[in-house]
């Protein structure tokens, strides 16, 4: 006769993951130390922020406290932040903190482009129409031969940089 608590051979056993203690305190203090980032934050960009009104509530307030209070409240966030899903806000952080890169390699890619103009007005000044369709065409052109003659005569690049300009104000303008 069977027993009742026994599972049958042919009935797989569930695996059990134990986690640490250490490994537990770790990643409390991982959240904490977002949170502590997010205390950082300007309002208005914590607006944009994917999570809870009472966690938004407690950033609100650990911006305001100083010294013992701030500490305690920047573990009540991490302990709010436990119900959290951390990934969206760490993606929405990591999102805030390249802004500046982004915004460089934007402009690299302008540079590029303008480079290009130079060397192949034509074909370059068509790509940028359609980007770009409220572009001039002929002052492209114009700036283009301007920056060639420039380049030739070994005068200040004058032209080489109303070019970057120009593109600069139709990406800026394409953003808003």
């Amino acid at each position: 006769m069977a027993r009742k608590n026994q599972k049958a051979p042919w009935e797989e056993e569930e695996e059990i993951i134990w986690v640490s203690r250490t490994e537990m305190k770790n990643d409390m203090e991982d959240l904490q130390k977002l949170g502590e980032e997010l205390i950082g934050l300007k309002p208005a960009v914590l607006a944009k922020f994917p999570f809870s009104d009472l966690l938004r509530d407690a950033i609100n307030d650990a911006q305001r406290f100083k010294n013992e209070a701030k500490r305690r409240q920047l573990q009540y966030i991490g302990k709010l932040m436990r119900n959290e899903d951390p990934e969206p806000i760490q993606l929405a952080l990591d999102k805030v903190r390249n802004k500046h890169s982004q915004a460089t390699i934007a402009l690299q890619k302008l540079e590029v482009l303008r480079d290009r103009m130079i060397e192949t007005p034509d074909a370059v000044i068509e790509e940028v129409m359609v980007k770009y369709p409220e572009a001039d065409r002929q002052r492209f052109r114009q700036l283009a031969r301007q920056a060639n003659k420039e380049k030739a005569s070994k005068k200040p690049p004058k032209a080489y940089r109303e070019i970057f300009q120009v593109l600069k104000e139709l990406y800026l303008g394409e953003d808003l």
